[in-house]
């Protein structure tokens, strides 16, 4: 068969499938790691920690603190990135996946002002 004609039934198929698929397709193995629980957005740890009352604004300002936390702790390399689905507007953008573990999800919490008292009742808590 000829290769143009491969390439133009690849195109004509990607063109018919759902917005979704594509975007899972393009995000491969990261999202099926994601869905399974070994990495976290942020927004996901903001929810398991009671958090789900922030607004979008500053979500996504401890999903940037956390971004240069990360930055700092491993000499200027990025996270991970995944096309996820906003969770209020559906449209489809770039988000960092973590490790639950990763000390920069922590730090970012004590940094940023609006989750602070995150770690304060989580402290607190323990104590």
């Amino acid at each position: 068969m000829n290769i143009a004609r491969t390439i133009a039934r690849a195109h004509r198929a990607a063109r018919t499938t759902s917005k979704a698929l594509r975007y899972r397709c393009l995000s491969g193995l990261i999202a099926v790691a994601v869905e399974q629980g070994r990495l976290i957005r942020t927004g996901d740890l903001l929810d398991r920690l009671g958090a789900d009352d922030l607004k979008d604004g500053h979500r996504s300002w401890y999903g940037r603190h956390t971004a240069k936390a990360y930055r700092a702790m491993h000499l200027g390399a990025g996270a991970v990135r995944v096309w996820a689905q906003h969770r209020t507007t559906g449209r489809w953008i770039h988000v960092h996946v973590y490790t639950p573990t990763e000390p920069a999800l922590y730090t970012a919490l004590a940094t940023y002002k609006a989750t602070k008292h995150l770690i304060a009742a989580d402290f607190a808590r323990c104590a």
